[in-house]
């Protein structure tokens, strides 16, 4: 079985090679008898014998090289354990800004100029010939006076990685204690919103009192759920990296869209229209095979109040076979298409569940299964009121009426010539369809577009 060195283990074994190479200089160099020169430079001789022989002058030259040579590697060590000594000061003083400690700053400071201090005693020993180091205690000392600041380098970055660790831990701390803030305001939030639901008005009306407002307000209150979900919609179609153009081509191919934001509103028509498919079936059309029974107006009504105030999710597991759950099922699966949903997602798990009669518990699902309900709910108002209420929807290039219908867009384009063509602004496609409630008319919401036909020739 391998072993692998932890890396402080090599580099305690290449400190001790260091020291080994440095003891085994110094030991030879003791094998040599000194003379003191009369500049001050010792001269290393080695003692083989008393009696001169006749070269013993040229081995007297390579011997005073060698002792020559390792006076100025000596040199060299003592430079490079000053140089190394400078700058452990000098990260001893940085530590010590922060946090801010005034002692150390000036040990620190007072060491940097110590051996700024030696350093230009050396130079000045060097320059005059002066130097009087023996070459093995300077060799020896020097290596020991690095090894020292490499201690102290390894206790400084110790230290730094331990005020690290100890920031890091106080941010982390915030952030926790920011997050339970946030979640506690979210649920405050949640309370309100939940006290002051938009449809909490309809605790106190009584059946008989209905009218067509309170549809509307029903109606507002299901299309903002809707745009929600069309923006959740959206972000994950550019998430996938999907071409936004040739996606609302696809719903409204012969639009004329004034800006690219306004592509949007091609996916709210396709949502509405999916989502208010089967609108005037009492049953919402559900049911295929035979007609249900049908509920009269007040059961429709006690219907609504006792799912305006529910939670889909819980809803929805307590009641899997209920109409609700039934209607949430299909609409999934006739506006989320496969090809849409593992585009999404990557996969098709979600719409295996919903086909095995179960509900994902995902953001996107809990998006829609909140505005199935709205829906249901619209749905379950209308057929409350004491007049028949239908849905209609506007022809494409029929003249804007204002009398049945809402222009979506203040920016939609305007008459006027394209390309040299007679240009004449009329309804592009419907948004959102508008409802009938006896003489009541609700406009529909609708986008404009050019309609062009060729110039008249003169």
């Amino acid at each position: 079985m391998e072993t692998i060195k932890p890396k402080l283990a090599l580099r305690n074994n290449n400190n001790q090679s260091r020291l080994a190479r440095t003891f085994q200089r110094v030991i030879n160099l003791r094998s040599a008898k000194k003379i003191v020169s009369s500049n001050g430079v010792g001269i290393c001789v080695l003692t083989a014998s008393q009696h001169k022989l006749p070269h013993q002058a040229s081995s007297n030259e390579d011997y005073s090289k060698a002792k020559q040579k390792a006076v100025m590697e000596a040199l060299l060590a003592k430079v490079f354990a000053g140089v190394t000594s400078i700058k452990v000061a000098y990260a001893e003083l940085q530590m010590a800004q922060h946090p801010y400690n005034s002692e150390a700053i000036q040990a620190s400071d007072q060491a940097v100029v110590e051996e700024l201090r030696a350093l230009s005693e050396l130079k000045g020993k060097f320059l005059k010939k002066e130097l009087d180091l023996s070459p093995q205690v300077t060799l020896m000392l020097a290596e020991i006076q690095e090894q020292q600041s490499l201690m102290r380098t390894y206790e400084i970055t110790i230290k730094k990685l331990q005020s690290d660790v100890e920031e890091k831990s106080f941010d982390i701390c915030l952030l926790h204690k920011r997050l339970q803030d946030c979640t506690a305001f979210n649920k405050s939030l949640e309370t309100k919103l939940n006290a002051k639901s938009p449809l909490s008005m309809f605790d106190d009306i009584q059946f008989t009192k209905l009218n067509p407002g309170h549809f509307v307000q029903v109606l507002h209150f299901s299309l903002r759920s809707a745009r929600g979900f069309v923006k959740m919609m959206v972000k994950e179609m550019e998430s996938a990296k999907w071409d936004l153009g040739a996606a609302a081509e696809t719903i409204e191919s012969v639009a004329v869209f004034a800006k690219e934001s306004h592509r949007c509103f091609a996916f709210d028509s396709f949502v509405c229209k999916t989502m208010l498919e089967g609108f005037n079936s009492q049953d919402f059309g559900l049911s295929t095979d035979s007609p249900t029974k049908r509920l009269d107006p007040e059961q429709y009504f006690n219907a609504f109040k006792n799912m305006k105030s529910a939670h889909p999710k819980s809803f929805l597991v307590q009641n899997p076979n209920s109409c609700v759950a039934r209607f949430i099922r299909t609409k999934y699966l006739n506006l989320v298409h496969a090809k849409m949903e593992c585009s999404f997602f990557g996969n098709l798990n979600q719409r295996k569940l919903v086909t095995s009669g179960g509900f994902p518990d995902t953001a996107f699902f809990t998006a829609f299964a909140e505005m199935s309900r709205r829906f249901w709910l619209l749905h379950c108002l209308g057929f409350s009121m004491h007049q028949q209420v239908s849905i209609f929807q506007v022809k494409k290039y029929c003249g804007f009426s204002e009398v049945y219908m809402e222009n979506v867009s203040d920016e939609s384009l305007l008459s006027g010539e394209i390309n040299g063509a007679n240009a004449d602004v009329r309804v592009g496609f419907t948004v959102v369809p508008g409802f009938k409630i006896g003489a009541t008319v609700i406009q529909s919401q609708v986008y404009l577009s050019p309609v062009i036909t060729p110039p008249v020739s003169r």
